[in-house]
């Protein structure tokens, strides 16, 4: 595995894990230019109530004002969880270079799980994706979330059927 790759989704699970502390879905995206972080983001999407708040989409926005352009075309963007298909078409449209993450998401993935958007021809723009990195320690961390969710709303039925 390339140390430098790996280096770069540590700091996305960095992200992932503030998303965590917030109770947000724990998914963290950073965009990397020239070997510097240009963009970071979380997920945002039950704090700011708005759909297009995904960690991907918020990383993107930062470089792009970083960069004073629209154009991400030399950048990598590392993502702890294969893109939906919503963040990969922002990924396309901003011409980003190469897409690396963590774990595959069989549900909503469009790198490879259920599409395979980013090599498609017919698009404009074709992005290099490699998925795997780090890819025990980014599903570990949505498993432990999801987990606690799940024994929180367990709680919280078991505590509503006491009161009635």
């Amino acid at each position: 595995m390339d140390k430098n790759k790996e280096y770069f989704m540590k700091i996305a699970l960095q992200e992932a894990k503030k998303a965590a502390l917030i109770q947000e879905v724990p998914i963290g995206a950073i965009v990397v230019y020239d070997g510097k972080i240009i963009g970071r983001g979380h997920n945002l999407r039950e704090h700011s109530q708005n759909t297009i708040d995904h960690a991907e989409m918020v990383a993107i926005d930062e470089a792009c004002r970083n960069l004073r352009s629209w154009r991400l075309a030399d950048c990598d963007l590392y993502v702890t969880i294969e893109p939906c298909l919503m963040c990969a078409g922002a990924i396309i449209n901003a011409r980003v270079k190469n897409v690396y993450y963590g774990a595959p998401d069989y549900k909503a993935g469009a790198a490879e799980s259920l599409y395979n958007v980013f090599n498609d021809s017919r698009l404009n723009h074709l992005v290099h994706a490699e998925g795997g990195i780090l890819s025990t320690e980014c599903g570990q961390i949505m498993k432990d979330f999801f987990k606690k969710a799940r024994k929180k709303r367990k709680a919280q039925k078991r505590a509503n059927m006491v009161e009635k």
